[in-house]
């Protein structure tokens, strides 16, 4: 079992990251005690304004149809009763005025004011309502300073096993061999060695167009005992072709039909020497042999089923 051995990180990392714990945390902390203190402003104006409209129908505060005045003395009165009330509930706010008749308290520990109206069965009734600022509200918190202090130590050790896997997973990887066809040169290679092997037209023709028609048609089988499809002996062709442009040849173009097996053998001992060394990279190019019932088994196929765009490079095509 390996140990993993803890190196301490430098000194300024170690600043650095308890400074980085200490503001963020404290930063948090603020803003949940403005949150806090925000939703406390507004229960303690609903609570204020319930107990003033239940109190209203025992509250002379004038009645605008009779014509009738607030009574300035009884309202004073039951301001003072309010205010004791609400800081026994420990509430941030304080009732400032009640239909124009303002308290006599001091008012310099709740600057905000907020204004609220509502209508019982006689009149409509203003009331004025002061709260804490809540800037005043907000301050130092020391658990946000102890938890920075206790989570810091968490960071200050690094690990060499840690540090050795980091190292491993920069390392570049070795480039993966992919098949590279060169029509111009006649040549197959995997792209990364000098290993070249020379085709003759027809392997060189065939194995293209298998290559193509099978990255186009990842799902279909290639049986050797029936005819090479169509589409396939299309793309045969075609490749031929292109050799008599680049001045290959000048003979007529063969049947991709005949003499199948020896097409393929040639195919495969030419792959075989240019992946010499990559044996499970090879198999994404290998056309298969017949397993047990010879090359004309019926379950058999010659096609590459896993050979994707990216897996090729064909050049002068």
């Amino acid at each position: 079992m390996s140990k993993i051995k803890l190196r301490p990180k430098s000194p300024v990392r170690l600043v650095a990251t308890l400074t980085f714990l200490l503001i963020s945390l404290q930063i948090a902390s603020i803003i949940g005690q403005y949150l806090a203190h925000q939703f406390s402003i507004h229960r303690a104006i609903d609570v204020v304004e319930r107990r003033i409209s239940l109190d209203s129908a025992f509250l002379d505060v004038g009645n605008e149809t009779l014509n009738t005045p607030a009574n300035r003395y009884a309202i004073e009165r039951y301001l003072e009763r309010l205010e004791k009330v609400l800081e026994e509930k420990n509430l941030p706010v304080v009732v400032s005025e009640i239909q124009g008749v303002r308290t006599k308290s001091d008012l310099t520990e709740f600057p905000r004011l907020h204004r609220t109206t509502f209508e019982n069965a006689e009149q409509t009734i203003s009331i004025s309502i002061n709260s804490r600022n809540p800037l005043n509200e907000v301050g130092i918190s020391w658990l946000s300073i102890i938890l920075a202090l206790l989570i810091s130590p968490l960071f200050a050790f690094t690990s060499k096993k840690r540090r050795a896997q980091s190292a491993r997973e920069e390392i570049v990887l070795p480039p993966k061999p992919r098949l590279v066809i060169n029509l111009q040169e006649k040549t197959i290679s995997n792209g990364i060695d000098d290993k070249v092997v020379t085709l003759q037209n027809k392997p060189l023709c065939f194995y293209t167009a298998l290559v193509k028609y099978c990255i186009d048609n990842p799902n279909e089988s290639l049986p050797p005992h029936k005819d090479v499809p169509h589409e396939l002996m299309a793309l045969a062709n075609k490749c031929f072709g292109r050799l008599i442009e680049l001045g290959h040849t000048k003979r007529k173009r063969p049947d991709f039909n005949a003499n199948l097996d020896k097409t393929l053998s040639e195919i495969r001992a030419a792959l075989d020497d240019v992946f010499t060394g990559y044996i499970d990279e090879k198999e994404t190019y290998y056309p298969p042999r017949a397993q047990g019932e010879g090359s004309r088994s019926k379950q058999h196929s010659y096609a590459l089923p896993s050979i994707k765009e990216d897996d090729i490079e064909i050049i002068g095509n």
